[in-house]
């Protein structure tokens, strides 16, 4: 399936000169989403996963379908203060400033194979500080799937030595 026919580009947003992915109009469409996560249980189940991580809040999109489907759990990584229990946290930066990402403290075993997911991968950010925070509670991450990457902005470079499946590439 291409799923790229799924995806609406919208010019200029959220600002001139953006080429927005939207993937809405994948979400509702029951056959692509379905397919879509279907690929992303196919290359999860190789790599043994214990446990899908996805950052808020198109990482929870893409993550918990995947996690149910292979019968595992679901962990959310959020901005600071969204978690109720004690948490571990890490700052990363942004193109102008800084932001913070948490996890449950208790999220993770040590040992246990991790699945980051996310929508998009960018400049790969948000991941890195995702997997800083995977790794900081012993888990280890077997792998990272996307929907969408943009390759041109080199984010998988940030990435170097992680395993990274994406379904689309722009």
């Amino acid at each position: 399936m291409d799923l790229k026919q799924y995806v609406t580009i919208v010019e200029d947003w959220p600002k001139e000169g953006i080429r927005f992915k939207d993937i809405t109009t994948l979400m509702d469409n029951g056959d692509a989403y379905r397919y879509a996560t279907d690929q992303i249980v196919t290359y999860a189940k190789e790599k043994e996963i214990d446990l899908v991580v996805g950052p808020e809040a198109r990482g929870f999109i893409i993550g918990c379908p995947v996690a149910y489907s292979l019968g595992v759990g679901f962990a959310p990584v959020r901005k600071e203060g969204k978690l109720p229990r004690e948490t571990i946290k890490v700052e990363y930066g942004l193109e102008y400033g800084k932001d913070v990402l948490t996890i449950h403290k208790d999220a993770i075993k040590p040992g246990q194979r991790v699945l980051i997911t996310d929508d998009l991968l960018a400049t790969g950010g948000t991941i890195e500080a995702t997997i800083k925070l995977v790794e900081e509670l012993g888990g280890i991450v077997a792998g990272i799937a996307f929907l969408i990457e943009l390759s041109y902005l080199e984010g998988r470079k940030n990435l170097d030595g992680y395993d990274i499946l994406t379904l689309m590439e722009y």
